[in-house]
């Protein structure tokens, strides 16, 4: 055998669907965790610096938010080990698809660990879509400001006596108390908290968290289809009669 013919088979034996969802599924969690913790703290500092001076009022939403950071790295580690062990299997079965015809035998214990990154992949990709529309959340937030300020800056409003009546109440989404204060800015103050580096970075890391989470979710979704498709071919191999190559 060639060295083109050895690189060949090489190449064949590359799980290209599991490398590719590996490769997603990197940089999704990548972005969505490391924008989010940014955009986290931005958060933070905005609601302390404007809505919300009396640090009681928010003393639970910034635990919450300090214990979603920590959150963050955890699933940051997870993902990573977890898309490691993933691309690993997927070497294994395509080599097994590879010598269905030769002496390669797969065992119950093989089966079964392909097995169970079937159901944990499926697992996982149901709770990514949960945590897909929960990062949405933030994303919706702060547009309806930024679409706020938007009018404000508008030449119909800006100058005239009806600016200071466009506001924007914090309170209304629940993750301050209405009992918060100020808890609602309008006018130009609200134009000002809008011309901020924090308002603006953590918009628009929220915006790339978000599209992280859905990258991931893709991954996921990639990564069901491999996982099952490589079970099934364990399975095919298992039986004595197997005798035709797909």
């Amino acid at each position: 055998m060639g060295c083109f013919e050895c690189c060949i088979k090489c190449l064949g034996g590359v799980p290209y669907a599991s490398l590719v969802a590996t490769i997603l599924c990197f940089s999704g969690v990548a972005l969505f965790c490391g924008c989010g913790h940014v955009a986290l703290a931005g958060t933070v500092a905005i609601l302390e610096q404007h809505f919300s001076t009396n640090t009681s009022d928010h003393a639970l939403l910034s635990e919450v938010i300090q214990l979603m950071q920590y959150v963050i790295y955890g699933i940051a580690s997870f993902f990573f080990l977890y898309g490691i062990i993933l691309l690993a299997e997927g070497f294994y079965t395509t080599s097994a698809v590879k010598e269905l015809h030769g002496e390669f035998k797969t065992t119950a214990c093989g089966r079964c660990i392909s097995g169970m990154f079937v159901f944990l992949t499926y697992v996982l990709g149901v709770a990514w879509l949960g945590v897909f529309g929960f990062s949405a959340v933030p994303v919706f937030m702060f547009y309806n400001i930024w679409s706020t300020c938007e009018v404000i800056k508008s030449p119909q409003t800006n100058g005239t006596t009806g600016v200071e009546q466009i506001c924007v109440d914090i309170r209304q989404y629940g993750i301050i108390p209405w009992n918060a204060f100020p808890g609602k800015i309008c006018g130009s103050a609200l134009e000002n908290i809008c011309n901020t580096n924090e308002f603006y970075m953590s918009y628009h890391l929220f915006i790339v968290a978000c599209a992280g989470a859905g990258a991931t979710v893709i991954a996921l979704l990639i990564y069901m289809m491999a996982t099952t498709y490589n079970y099934a071919v364990l399975k095919f191999k298992s039986r004595e009669d197997c005798c035709t190559k797909f």
